[in-house]
């Protein structure tokens, strides 16, 4: 069974909950299965990352966490 969901890639959220409240940005994707959104912008942490070819430093990236989709809520624009 398909769940639907109001929230699609692409809308403008507020953060209503937890450590980035009241922002708003855009939606870089949706995972339906574990009903969370990646927002830009929010949630981010940083990720140690092995030297690679395409990296030879390494070091630490940033990169954007989901959040539970109860947390948002949908800007009309």
């Amino acid at each position: 069974m398909a769940i639907k969901l109001k929230i699609k890639k692409g809308d403008q959220v507020k953060i209503i909950a937890g450590d980035d409240k009241g922002k708003v940005a855009e939606v870089l994707q949706v995972l339906p299965k574990t009903f969370q959104v990646i927002v830009a912008g929010c949630k981010v942490v940083k990720k140690a990352v092995k030297p690679t070819e395409k990296n030879p430093k390494g070091g630490f990236a940033s990169i954007e966490k989901p959040i539970h989709i109860s947390n948002v809520q949908k800007v009309e624009d």
